[in-house]
Parts: structure tokens; sequence; C-alpha cells
């Protein structure tokens, strides 16, 4: 199997989130052309739990799709912090709770052919309500508490559309229900 040699590479955009690249490339054929993504510094996605089982979600609008999107609490990986320090920022920033406890248990690509964005999921639990959600001209968040049975049953009637969010439960899903039945991960 061939893979497309860079020959070089140019930043035509950036901005405190993302960068937009083009690299001269040499085809597996041997012919020369582009290829032009965004590439980010990570994203993080915390499912978080309280000690009685239920999952912390927010509510935030969403421009590029012109309405509301029940999600897990996330975002953006900073250009000088690790994922694990991102996962507690955002956790606090978008629902309030903070935690020691912490655990990865996965990452992936969201959109491997245009956008070069690792996504690094977390469970967190023992969480601590500290304040209120922190909000900015580009977000607001609303916190709802449901249930594992709910959040499902939300997925089922299309209230969860959000890619990463399916992704993140799919990851977190079986490591919940099979070894924490009852929702308490202490």
């Amino acid at each position: 199997m061939s893979e497309f040699k860079k020959i070089s590479s140019q930043i035509l955009h950036d901005n405190p989130w993302w960068q937009y690249k083009c690299d001269k490339i040499i085809r597996p054929d041997g012919s020369e052309g582009e290829y032009c993504f965004i590439e980010t510094p990570g994203n993080v996605i915390i499912v978080p739990v309280l000690d009685d089982g239920r999952l912390v979600l927010v509510r935030q609008y969403r421009y590029l799709d012109e309405k509301y999107s029940i999600e897990f609490p996330g975002g953006g990986v900073g250009k000088e912090e690790s994922p694990a320090q991102a996962a507690k920022r955002e956790l606090l920033e978008e629902s309030g709770y903070n935690t020691e406890n912490l655990i990865k248990i996965g990452a992936f690509q969201p959109d491997c052919g245009v956008v070069k964005d690792m996504s690094h999921v977390f469970v967190a639990n023992e969480l601590n309500l500290v304040q209120k959600p922190i909000s900015n001209a580009f977000e607001s968040t609303e916190v709802l508490l449901r249930r594992v049975d709910e959040f499902e049953d939300m997925v089922k009637r299309g209230e969860i559309w959000n890619g990463q969010v399916l992704a993140a439960w799919m990851i977190a899903r079986n490591l919940l229900l099979n070894n924490f039945p009852q929702g308490d991960l202490r």
C-alpha cells in the first residue's frame, strides 16, 4: 500500500482554536497535489457521573446547526495544557463541578479526512458542585442531570445528535454499566 508524501506545509489561517493548513503532496501514483485540512490541539469530552449514578450533561446552542445540543461537558485543549488539565477546566467551566478523580478511557479522531483533532474521553466521578457554569460570548450552558436509561432514551429519540457525544458514550457505556451497575464509581 502506497502512502502520500508531504513536500511542504503552509498555514493559511490561524486562530486561538485551530489552524487551516494546505500541504503540497505527492500521491501514491506519483502525481502532485494539495491536501487541505484543519488542525487543532485536540479536544476533551468528559462523562461526569454523580454518586447516585446520574450523568451530568450540558445544553448549549450550536451556531453551525442553529439549534441546541445536549452534550457531555467538553471543549478544546489549550496549546499549553494536557488533555487531563483541559478536562478538569472544561468540566468546571461548563458544569460547575470539579473532581480529583478523572480517568482517561479512550480517544478517537472525530473526522479524520478533514480535521486533525484527537478527542480524548474521560470519566469523572466524586464530583463536587463548586460554582455556576461560566458563560461567555461563545457559549452559555444549562446543566441537566439524567439517569443512564433517560440518557439512552434521549439518544433513541434523536435528542442527542452530536457525533462526538455519541462516540464518547460508546467508549464509556460498557465501563459504566458493566463495572459500576449502580453508577457508583468509587
